[in-house]
């Protein structure tokens, strides 16, 4: 198995997707003083894939598969959910739990639900619990979140993604696991599930505002960085504008910032991967930006991000050479949507690059990442209101700093049904 590989599959087990509780009214039920709401989704996606099998293909940190050519029914970038929240009003204040399930249609194997999956006969899929919350607050002063939720940085990078009905990228598709990749590492870093307290401001005049602490996170795939004495720290605010009939629109600014410590055995020379002492301490660093327009059936985003020490694909992957030296990042993407009747026809390209950290620029270049990329082209018809119908395709590529590279071309087909 191959360095990229490898790494596409430890990816895979932290890239969850999205609430679906806000995509339909779902399902309410009033119950004494409590109001209940039971929704979700579940697709299901025919995809094929052809990978590179060139050769000088591999490319660590790349999207883009390598080897024979693939055929999958998988799910997309969303995985089937149901999603339940109570919400009640006590003593003047509003309150809430949400608890989500997210299962798949693929059978999963010990790499987790979201890990490679296993397409065997006698296999089952696995269940994946990443949403649990509660919420209470009050239109005057604001809601604090406190459990596992979706975080701040990068959200609305995913939740304006346009393959979020769809597939996008997907280099796993020969074991499929609960989802695809989207736009995730092709335009912007996984915003990811995180136990968090988080408050959030009310809206005045469309400004909003949040900022929690979440729980550290390791680094991944390069110096041992697994202590942790400071909690993650994101912040985020919006500005949303308009109506139906005019110009409608939002822009954000979210940042995030994390401090992490080597391992002792990185501290005392004894790294795998290079016998060096690692950097005792680092913190990684990230800000994105967006915009999204809006006028009668055009819809556009702009979006994104930049950060050191901050990794690619998922926060934290990445971020620093194995000697703890801080990699830069940075990315975006650009989507353009027409819809007119009851289809969606939908263009975008993005891009995440990774530089490479101080001490790496003095070496040789490795097959090391330098750019993920791709284009995406879709077309999205709603059927009825809860039933979309979904066709993409999907071209991406994986670049490394030594000149290897990958190449991948992507076809999708089938449905989403929300509820």
């Amino acid at each position: 198995m191959s360095s990229r590989s490898r790494l596409v599959i430890a990816m895979g087990a932290t890239i969850g997707l999205l609430p679906v509780c806000g995509a339909m009214a779902g399902i309410d039920l009033t119950a004494g003083d409590w109001k209940l709401d039971f929704s979700g989704n579940v697709n299901a996606f025919y995809v094929g894939t052809s990978c590179d099998s060139g050769s000088n293909t591999d490319v660590t940190g790349g999207l883009a598969c390598t080897g024979d050519r693939s055929a999958a029914v998988r799910n997309g970038l969303l995985p089937a959910a149901l999603v339940f929240a109570a919400t009640t009003q006590q003593e003047g204040l509003d309150i809430g739990v949400t608890i989500g399930l997210y299962p798949g249609i693929n059978s999963s194997a010990a790499a987790g639900v979201n890990g490679a999956g296993l397409p065997a006969a006698l296999a089952t899929p696995g269940i994946d619990a990443r949403q649990a919350f509660l919420t209470f607050g009050n239109p005057s002063w604001g809601t604090v979140k406190m459990g596992r939720d979706i975080g701040l940085f990068g959200k609305d990078a995913i939740l304006d993604d346009m393959t979020l009905l769809g597939v996008g990228s997907a280099p796993n598709n020969a074991a499929p696991s609960n989802t695809s990749l989207g736009r995730i590492g092709l335009g912007y870093i996984y915003t990811d599930w995180e136990p968090q307290i988080t408050y959030t401001t009310p809206t005045y005049s469309g400004f909003s505002a949040s900022a929690g602490i979440f729980q550290p996170l390791d680094a991944v795939g390069s110096a041992s960085y697994t202590k942790h004495s400071q909690p993650q720290i994101q912040i985020g605010g919006s500005y949303a504008w308009g109506d139906a009939n005019a110009l409608t629109g939002k822009v954000w600014l979210d940042f995030v910032t994390q401090q992490y410590q080597a391992s002792a055995a990185d501290q005392s020379g004894n790294n795998a991967a290079c016998g060096c002492v690692a950097a005792s301490s680092q913190t990684g660093n990230g800000v994105d930006a967006g915009v999204k327009l809006g006028y009668q059936g055009f819809e556009g985003v702009l979006y994104g991000y930049t950060g050191s020490g901050l990794g690619t694909t998922g926060l934290f992957i990445l971020g620093t050479s194995a000697s703890g030296g801080k990699r830069d990042s940075d990315g975006g993407y650009v989507q353009a949507a027409y819809k007119f009747q009851k289809l969606k026809i939908g263009l975008s390209y993005g891009m995440s690059e990774l530089k490479r950290s101080s001490d790496e620029r003095a070496l040789a270049p490795s097959n090391l990442l330098k750019r993920n990329s791709s284009v995406v082209g879709g077309l999205y018809y709603s059927l009825t209101k809860s039933l979309t119908l979904v066709g993409e395709y999907i071209d991406t590529k994986a670049d490394a700093w030594n000149g290897n590279s990958a190449h991948e071309h992507d076809f999708a087909i089938g449905g989403i049904l929300f509820f």
